[in-house]
C-alpha cells in the first residue's frame, strides 16, 4: 500500500511561521511570487470563503476579500520545513518520493514489522514523527488513490485507507479535477469536461482504443489513474547539502552583489564535500530587507568546477533581484563528474556530437528529472492507433536519439 502525507496550505503556513502561525480566521493569502505573474498563491480558509482562490488576479482577490492580508512568500522556508518533515519520514525508515512541498509517498510494505505490524501502525508512527500541523494521512493501492483519499480526508478524523478490492469504486464519483495533480495531465480535465466527462467513473468506463486515439499517452495515463492503477513510486536520493549564505551590507547592488556572488562561488569551490566534483545545477537565494525570500535554479550548460564559467551562468540572475536583499546564498543541487576530463588527441567528429548529446541530455536530466530525455523506438508506424506506431524508452547515451 502507498501512503501520502499531505499538509494543505503548506507553503503559506511556512510564511507565516514567524508571525505566530496560520490562524483560523486569518484572511490571508501568498503574494505574486518576485518576477512572476501578479496572481495571488494559496489562500486561507477564511479567505476562500470570500471566493478568493489560488491562481486569482490580486485586483480581483481584493475586490472580493478587501481585508485580505498579502503574505510575501519564503521559499526557503517551505524547503527547509519540508526537508525535516521527510527527513523525519525517513528516520521511520521510509522511502520517500516528493515533488511538492506539503505532499509526499511511501511504500508501506516492509515498515509494517518496525511498526506494530500492521499498516495502521505505520500511519500512526508517520503523525507521530510529523507532530505539527497535524498531517492528512491516507493510505491506498497507488500514488492517485492514496492522494485523492488524503484530499478527501480530514487530519481530525484520522487515516484514511482505501483497499485494492475498492479503489476503483473509490475513484468513480470523484471530479476528474483530480488529475492536475499530475504535471503532465494539467491540460486534461478542463478538455474532459468540455466533452461532459466530469467524473474518474465516467473516464474509467470510455473504451481504451477511443481514449487513446483521442488524447493519446496522456489519455492512457489519466485512464491508468481513473481505474486505480499508477506508476511506481520514485523516491528522492539522499540529499547532499553544500550551501553558502553572505550576509550584506545596506542597500547592497550592482557591484556589491557581484563581489558577494564571487565570495559565495569561491566559498562552495571549496567546501570538502564537493569531493573534486563538477557542479551541474546551482539555486540562487536571497533574504529581503522587508521580508519574504527570493530562489532561482540554474543549470549549467556543461558540468564545470571553474568559477569564471559558474560566476558568467549565474551573475546575469542578480539583475532579477526585485527588492534590497539583506543576505545571498548558494545552494549545489546536483554535482556533475569528477573535474579532470582532458581534450582528445586527435578530433572526430561523430565521437564529439555524442559526447555533446549525452551531456545536453545530462543537462536536461538534471534540469527536468529522469524522464526529461526519452528516444522514440518506432514499432509499428502504420498502426492507425497512436499508441501502437512508436513507445518511449530511457535514452542510454550508447545510440541514435
Amino acid at each position: 500500500m502507498i501512503v501520502c502525507v499531505y499538509i494543505p496550505r503548506f507553503a503559506l503556513r511556512a510564511a507565516l511561521a514567524g508571525q505566530g502561525g496560520l490562524a483560523p480566521g486569518d484572511l490571508v493569502a501568498l503574494a505574486p511570487e518576485a518576477g512572476r505573474e501578479q496572481v495571488v498563491g494559496e489562500v486561507s480558509p477564511a479567505a476562500g470563503g470570500y471566493g478568493v482562490a489560488p491562481g486569482m488576479r490580486v485586483g480581483e482577490a481584493i475586490a472580493r476579500c478587501p481585508e485580505l492580508r498579502l503574505i510575501p512568500p519564503d521559499p526557503e522556508s517551505a524547503r527547509a520545513l519540508w526537508s525535516q518533515a521527510l527527513d523525519r519520514l525517513e528516520g521511520l525508515g521510509a522511502e520517500v518520493e516528493s515533488d511538492t512541498a506539503g505532499i509526499a509517498y511511501f511504500e508501506a510494505r516492509g515498515l509494517h514489522g518496525l511498526h506494530g505490524g500492521s499498516l495502521e501502525g505505520v500511519l500512526a508512527a508517520a503523525r507521530r514523527a510529523l507532530g505539527r500541523p497535524a498531517p492528512r494521512l491516507a493510505a491506498g493501492p497507488s500514488r492517485f488513490c492514496a492522494y485523492a483519499a488524503a484530499r478527501t480526508t480530514r487530519a481530525r478524523r484520522g487515516p484514511r485507507i482505501v483497499r485494492p478490492a475498492d479503489a476503483a469504486a473509490f475513484l468513480a464519483p470523484l471530479p476528474v479535477a483530480l488529475l492536475r495533480s499530475r504535471p503532465e495531465l494539467a491540460w486534461l480535465p478542463e478538455m474532459l469536461m468540455r466533452l461532459g466527462i466530469r467524473t474518474l467513473g465516467e473516464l474509467a468506463a470510455l473504451p481504451r482504443a477511443a481514449v487513446a486515439e483521442r488524447f493519446g499517452h496522456p489519455g492512457l495515463l489519466a485512464l491508468r489513474l481513473a481505474t486505480g492503477d499508477d506508476t511506481p513510486l520514485d523516491p528522492r536520493r539522499p540529499p547532499e547539502p553544500v550551501a553558502e549564505r553572505l550576509d550584506l551590507p545596506e542597500a547592497a547592488s550592482g557591484l556589491h552583489l557581484e563581489r558577494a556572488l564571487e565570495l559565495l562561488v569561491a566559498r562552495v569551490l571549496a567546501r570538502p564535500e564537493r569531493r573534486g566534483r563538477t557542479l551541474r545545477s546551482l539555486a540562487l537565494s536571497a533574504r529581503f530587507v522587508a521580508g519574504g525570500t527570493w530562489r532561482t535554479r540554474v543549470t549549467l550548460r556543461q558540468a564545470s568546477a571553474d568559477a569564471a564559467r559558474i560566476r558568467l551562468a549565474l551573475g546575469p540572475r542578480l539583475a532579477e533581484l526585485p527588492a534590497p536583499a539583506d543576505s545571498l546564498a548558494l545552494e549545489v543541487e546536483a554535482f556533475g563528474p569528477p573535474a579532470h576530463d582532458q581534450a582528445r588527441l586527435l578530433g572526430d567528429g561523430a565521437a564529439l556530437r555524442r559526447r555533446r548529446l549525452d551531456e545536453a541530455v545530462r543537462q536536461a536530466r538534471a534540469a527536468a528529472g529522469p524522464d526529461a530525455a526519452l528516444r522514440v523506438l518506432e514499432i509499428d508506424p502504420d498502426s492507425r492507433l497512436p499508441e501502437r506506431r512508436s513507445l518511449l524508452m530511457p535514452y542510454d547515451g550508447g545510440g541514435e536519439a
